[in-house]
């Protein structure tokens, strides 16, 4: 039985990607494997009868969340664990709840790291590119405001790139 690698993620609106891409295109070697997200679940193997479970539970998560707004207000790093930029999502309750949810059973995988809402622009530098790129962006203030009325459930090719495997859009029972 072949498992594949699966996550699950929020593709935040076009206007929202576009301005996470005007980074990522400069500082993310991995810009072109899946566009700006929010992870909710990382990288976890599945086969094909666990992910229809997985797939199942989602669309239950789904079917009882309203959609919410997210808001992006300032820059910040990972570092020292990783050279890694990001824009800050703002801590939401709905963000949050499913994350806790996707870390309960019939979902596989450990959690790796603490929930940090985010959304990657820069990874995978050296300790002085970190330096440079975070200390810059840093000074930048944001004001992006988002509405949040899905999420999708993704695999990974054998590039490495993303590609959605189903979406989930809220609200459905409500």
């Amino acid at each position: 039985m072949t498992s594949v690698n699966y996550g699950i993620a929020i593709f935040p609106s076009k206007e929202v990607q576009d301005i996470a891409n005007s980074y990522r295109m400069r500082y993310d070697p991995r810009y072109s494997l899946i566009p700006p997200h929010i992870t909710l679940k990382e990288r976890f193997q599945a086969s094909q009868e666990r992910i229809d479970q997985v797939a199942e539970e989602c669309q239950k998560l789904a079917n009882e969340m309203m959609p919410f707004d997210i808001e992006i207000n300032r820059v910040s790093s990972f570092s020292p664990v990783t050279h890694t930029v990001y824009l800050r999502v703002e801590d939401h309750e709905s963000l949050t709840y499913l994350n806790e949810k996707m870390h309960e059973e019939p979902f596989p995988g450990e959690r790796q790291h603490k929930f940090v809402p985010h959304i990657t622009i820069s990874q995978d530098l050296s300790e002085d590119e970190h330096s440079d790129v975070y200390g810059s962006l840093r000074m930048n203030t944001f004001d992006i405001k988002d509405t949040v009325d899905r999420f999708q459930l993704l695999y990974e090719l054998e590039d490495g790139s993303w590609t959605v495997y189903e979406t989930f859009k809220f609200g459905e029972d409500c």
